[in-house]
């Protein structure tokens, strides 16, 4: 501390003034955040990349109007012994071979149909909804309990360290997909049930809880590591001096400074959260049928990969792209806050 009245960091505790019986605490570094957005409007790769993820998000959830008021038919709907108008004659949409017709490029079957007659355009709508639902609830439990986690064994450590490090090293150990399928095959059984608290096998937040369970240590031991250099800081030191208790110096003392890495995992684990749900969707222990996602379209399509590939590349390019756009926006958004990052260490 360079004065009884300096500021330690913004947001952070200081002591009083002189003369004062109050600490004083200093302005939000409101600034820093602006220039992090600055920095991250001129990357316009990233922010390309976003507008793409977003305008997948939307078309994703304007699957019922699409459904609705364009192919006029669900995504379950089974169409196999009918047959459709293209180009001045009528194909059967399921041949009597056993081939789904493929693209009609019209308002119905647009992206053809798969092997039960559904149409694919509305059934990649919805699997989107499905697989992005999945990786945001998936990265809303990761995010939560990693960083109570992350903080609790950080700021207490001893013993209350040791177990917790030592129950994330034990998820670490297995791989993230071997660990998702043993999980997800087992719930796909009987779901979840927890006295009055019930989970259906079939319910689109049983692969969102494997997924979400899976990434917590990915998460937690890098803000564990953070944590443990923070509460040695002297404007953690400050905060005790002043009576406050360890439950509120996480909370209002380092939650705020490890913000900014929060703030860069959470792209990068939606991305890994969908790609995560396709693996397990795919091997059967992710998403059950008759619901679809991108998993289990491209699982179905691979039957057919040679006669219908559009099965297959629909699903597929669907994934891709959102993954890959996810991706980039999260590292343009980590190039963004490395210098608010720099500055709030200098500050210290």
């Amino acid at each position: 501390m360079s004065g009884a009245g300096s500021s330690l960091d913004a947001g952070r505790l200081v002591p009083p003034a002189i003369g004062g019986n109050e600490p004083v605490r200093a302005a939000p570094a409101a600034g820093l955040y602006r220039q992090a957005m600055r920095k991250l409007r001129r990357n316009k790769v990233a922010l390309l990349a976003g507008v793409v993820f977003v305008l997948i998000v939307v078309c994703c959830l304007a699957a019922p109007l699409y459904a609705s008021y364009i192919a006029h038919t669900g995504p379950d709907a089974n169409h196999i012994t009918e047959t459709i108008q293209v180009g001045g004659k009528r194909v059967d949409v399921v041949s009597q071979t056993g081939i789904p017709i493929g693209p009609t490029w019209h308002s119905r079957f647009f992206l053809g149909a798969d092997l039960n007659g559904r149409d694919v355009a509305v059934r990649l709508l919805y699997g989107g909804r499905n697989s992005l639902f999945i990786g945001f609830t998936a990265t809303a439990i990761t995010m939560v309990v990693a960083v109570a986690v992350g903080l609790v064994a950080g700021y207490l450590r001893g013993w209350v360290d040791s177990v917790l490090t030592r129950l994330l090293d034990v998820i670490w150990a297995y791989p993230a997909i071997l660990l998702g399928v043993a999980i997800g095959t087992s719930l796909a059984l009987g779901g979840i049930k927890l006295g009055l608290f019930k989970i259906g096998s079939d319910s689109l937040f049983i692969p969102a809880i494997i997924i979400g369970f899976v990434n917590i240590p990915y998460v937690a031991k890098p803000i564990r590591g953070q944590v443990l250099a923070l509460r040695e800081k002297e404007f953690i030191e400050a905060a005790r001096g002043l009576g406050e208790g360890s439950l509120r110096i996480m909370v209002t003392e380092i939650l705020p400074n490890i913000t900014s890495t929060v703030i860069v995992f959470i792209p990068l684990m939606i991305a890994n959260s969908i790609l995560l749900e396709a693996g397990l969707s795919f091997l059967g222990a992710g998403v059950q049928p008759p619901n679809p996602s991108w998993g289990t379209m491209i699982s179905d399509g691979v039957a057919l990969i040679t006669a219908t590939p559009s099965l297959i590349l629909a699903p597929g390019l669907a994934l891709v792209i959102s993954v890959f756009c996810v991706n980039l926006f999260g590292e343009g958004l980590r190039d963004a806050l490395d210098s608010r990052m720099v500055i709030g260490a200098a500050r210290r």
